[in-house]
This record gives structure tokens, sequence and C-alpha cells, in this order.
């Protein structure tokens, strides 16, 4: 892209060089017409980064009403393409100029490409399911598997001295098992292959299967005082693996992880040609002032 004062130098000489050009069919003075094709070609320009940059950004955000807003943006500045795009292939048919519309066609067939892939991210960033099951991980999980902790540790208190070291360990591979889940459930959310976040869920079910069987057999010859916090916990538990399944449940859909796959492996591709596109189109507008005529 060349310099801020190298293209104010070709502005100004394609001026001076279109002052005594003829008025082309109509009655807009074909420098006119130019210097107003010249300007929608710019303005394409920064609107093809505007509605990039706002994608970008909606893939990024961290929350549902950031995406939201970023996804507007994108599409604010698609709707300004569309109707620049409109305005200079008007300006180039009446200044016949055939090859910058060929040019401007090429860019709009990059567009709608890019346009395809840009609506399939941000329909996927909109969603954040991934962080949505970042924050079921981090909040409710969490709070589902510390009350489990101090259920069980209530339970301790209340069980006989006799029963106490049997206890303990049970209650001791109860918690380890949900906090294995938990460990889990990160890798879980950020991976994208279908194969490894089963695997994962199998290692999950495990676990679930391991806590749940503690607590069983620490309910055996409880007294009434520990059945009540075995209650307790088991209330948890069943919290803890709902909670679990709606986050595996969100994090299965992937649309953040899906999102940022495509913005990193198909948009930038696409952008780089709708931008050539422009950039050759700006320059061949530019060198058209030299002769005053085409």
């Amino acid at each position: 892209m060349r310099t801020i004062a190298a293209t104010a130098l070709v502005r100004v000489a394609a001026l001076l060089g279109l002052g005594a050009a003829a008025c082309r069919g109509g009655s807009t003075p074909a420098f006119q017409q130019l210097a107003e094709a010249r300007r929608l070609a710019d303005d394409l320009r920064v609107q093809l980064a505007k509605t990039s940059n706002a994608s970008d950004r909606a893939v990024m955000a961290d929350t549902d009403q950031e995406s939201i807003a970023f996804a507007r943006d994108t599409e604010k500045a698609a709707g300004a393409i569309a109707v620049d795009r409109a305005l200079l292939a008007a300006r180039l048919q009446s200044l016949d100029y055939a090859a910058e519309g060929r040019m401007l066609d090429d860019f709009g067939s990059h567009f709608a490409e890019y346009r395809q892939i840009e609506r399939d991210v941000l329909d996927l960033a909109v969603q954040n399911t991934n962080l949505k099951a970042q924050r079921l991980s981090f909040g409710p999980v969490r709070e589902a598997a510390d009350q489990l902790h101090d259920a069980l540790a209530a339970a301790v208190t209340a069980a006989p001295p006799k029963d106490r070291c049997r206890v303990d360990g049970l209650v001791a591979r109860a918690e380890l098992a949900l906090r294995e889940i938990q460990i889990l459930q990160a890798p879980h959310i950020a991976e994208a292959d279908d194969a490894t976040m089963t695997k994962l869920e199998q290692e999950m079910a495990d676990r679930q299967a391991t806590a749940r069987e503690a607590l069983k057999l620490l309910g055996w010859g409880a007294t009434a005082a520990m059945t009540r916090e075995l209650d307790a916990a088991k209330a948890a538990l069943d919290r803890f693996d709902e909670l679990s399944a709606e986050l595996v449940a969100l994090s299965r859909r992937n649309s953040n992880v899906r999102s940022l796959a495509l913005a990193l492996r198909r948009t930038p591709t696409l952008v780089a040609a709708c931008d050539g596109s422009l950039a050759q189109l700006q320059d061949a507008l530019a060198k058209a002032g030299f002769t005053g005529t085409r």
C-alpha cells in the first residue's frame, strides 16, 4: 500500500490532468465521476477492514453481549460495502472503465466467499458455548463440589470413632474423584477432536461412578446424624453430575473453538484476496487521471 504522501501526490496530479477533460454521457463531468469512483474505492477498503476487525473481535469477545455487538458492527460494515460497491459499479460503467469494472467484480466474488465463511464464524461466535461451559466449571460446578466437601466433612465428624478410619478413606476417595472430574473438564472445553472428547467423558464417567460407590459404602451402618450429612452430600453430588452433563453438552457444541478455527484458517486468505482486488482497483483509478481520456 502506497504511503499517505505518495497517494496525495498522485491524486493532485490526477486532478490537474483531468481539469480539461470532457464530460462523458450525462451532466456530471468525467473528472468528478472519477473522483467519486476513487472515493468509493477508498471507502470500500476501509469498510473491508472494519468488517474483518469486528468479526475477529466477535470471536474473541468474553461475553454474549460483546459478541453480539461486534457481530452487528460486522453487518453494518458489510452493508456499507454493498452500497459503495453498487455506486462504484455505476460510476465505472458511466466512465466506460471496463477493466476497472472487472476488478470490482473480482472483489465482489472474493467478498461473497468471505461473507459466507464470516456468517458461519459469527453464528458460532455469538453462541459462546465454550465460554459458557467454562463459566459453569469455574462457578456452579465448583460450588457443588465444595458443598459435597462440606457435607462429607460433617459426616466424618458425625462418624463413630470406631468407623473413623474407614469413613476417612471413603470420603477421600469421593472427593478425589470429583476434583479429578473438575480437572478433566478444562481440556474437554478446549478440545476440538470428537474422539478425544469422548475419551475424556469416559474418564469423567468412571470417576462419577467412583464417587457414587464411595457414598453408597459410607451409608452402610451410618448413624442417624451421619445419614443426614450423607443425604446432603448425595444431593450435592446429584447437582454436580447435572451441571457436569450440561457443561459437556455445551463443550460438545464447540462454538468458540470452531469459530476461532475458521477465523484463523479461512478468513485471512479471503480478506487478503478482497483487499488485493481493491488495491489493484485503486491503482488503476489513480493512473487513469494522467491520460484524461480512455
